[in-house]
């Protein structure tokens, strides 16, 4: 869980400190905000390829190296010179990082028996809900007090340390079933498993229009300042922290399914929320809590929908989701940017509300379960 928090720190750091990153590399927030996208695109492409070129390496090998790399990319981005060293460094980086989450996931089914696989992941991906509670306002405040130099040391020394516990304490000897080209296969011809990845890919898609500029769109809409912001984020991280601790309670119980629908719903009703109340703080940092209880939920969810859909391709298609999630920050982010250096704040919430009421009838309709 830590290390998901030190990955998922790493992955959306820039956006805790965009106008930081624009006033001292001296590029618009637009261009900052390219870290995302590129980013984005490097772990889209990375996920699944080193998914197969690593499939036969122990997992604690694994992922304590994945940890190192992050940790070190930070640190080194804390020296970059210019915009164009730091992208280098950020993309290096996030080649390795895309290592990190799905197979996480992996080495959890290695080490809990199947009917607790589903809260257990849930659990581990709270890492991810307190990267935006806590990491993302931990840079904002950073960037602020000691400049976005700053900010990258914080990351790169809590993964160091996150380095260290992990080799200390996860088992050796985890090595998961071989990822080969008959697995991807099998995955192509699963249209189950296709579906739930064009959610996923909507979920976030929809999700990083607004996200991405939270800071700059709450500073044009409402006039926030630093600690505002930090504020909002530290709202929606630590409401989806709490979501998903709900997500994982009730999940056995319920069903993956209807655990899903409710928390995208959530998602839903909150990006809705924040784009009808565009100009009032308050309201809008209220319906921000609402999204927060449903965005790392509903990602958890997609997991366990995935493992069960066919267990026999969990090593691929847990790779593959986090993937196209990437693949719907990229698409998100750059959507979002486009809007955003078009003057067009509003309509960042009315896409991303459009992009999200297409995922939830798609997991109403397309993915519904049988039984439920």
């Amino acid at each position: 869980m830590l290390g998901n928090f030190v990955t998922g720190t790493s992955v959306l750091a820039p956006a805790g400190m965009l106008p930081d990153l624009a006033a001292g590399l001296g590029v618009t927030i637009r261009d900052a905000g390219l870290l995302i996208t590129f980013g984005a695109i490097v772990l889209c492409i990375g996920s699944p390829l080193t998914a197969w070129l690593t499939s036969r390496i122990d997992r604690r090998l694994l992922l304590t190296t994945t940890l190192a790399v992050l940790a070190l990319g930070n640190l080194a981005s804390a020296f970059a010179p210019n915009y164009a060293v730091l992208l280098v460094l950020r993309l290096a980086m996030l080649s390795v990082g895309a290592l990190y989450t799905p197979q996480a996931a992996g080495a959890v089914a290695l080490i809990v028996p199947p009917e607790s696989r589903g809260g257990t992941m849930a659990y581990v991906f709270l890492g991810w809900s307190l990267a935006v509670a806590l990491g993302v306002p931990l840079v904002t405040f950073a960037a602020d007090h000691a400049g976005w130099r700053g900010a990258y040391l914080t990351v790169g020394s809590i993964g160091l340390i996150s380095f260290i516990l992990l080799w200390l304490r996860l088992p050796g000897g985890l090595t998961a079933a071989p990822v080969s080209l008959r697995t991807w296969a099998a995955v192509g011809r699963n249209r189950r498993i296709l579906t739930l990845l064009g959610v996923s890919s909507l979920q976030t898609s929809g999700q990083f229009v607004v996200f991405t500029f939270f800071g700059p769109l709450l500073t044009g809409l409402t006039g926030a300042g630093p600690r505002e912001i930090a504020l909002v984020f530290a709202i929606y991280g630590v409401c989806g922290f709490v979501g998903n601790v709900i997500a994982s309670r009730i999940v056995d119980g319920w069903g993956a399914y209807r655990t899903s629908a409710l928390f995208t719903a959530l998602m839903l009703a909150g990006i809705a929320g924040w784009t009808f109340a565009a100009g009032h703080f308050a309201v809008m940092a209220a319906a921000v809590a609402v999204w927060g209880l449903g965005f790392a939920a509903s990602n958890s969810m997609q997991q366990v929908r995935l493992v069960t859909a066919d267990p026999m391709l969990a090593g691929a298609t847990v790779s593959l989701n986090t993937s196209v999630l990437y693949v719907g920050q990229a698409i998100g982010s750059a959507l979002g940017g486009t809007l955003f250096a078009a003057g067009l704040l509003h309509v960042n919430g009315y896409v991303s509300t459009a992009v999200l009421t297409l995922a939830l009838c798609m997991v109403v309709v397309a993915t519904r379960d049988r039984n439920a």
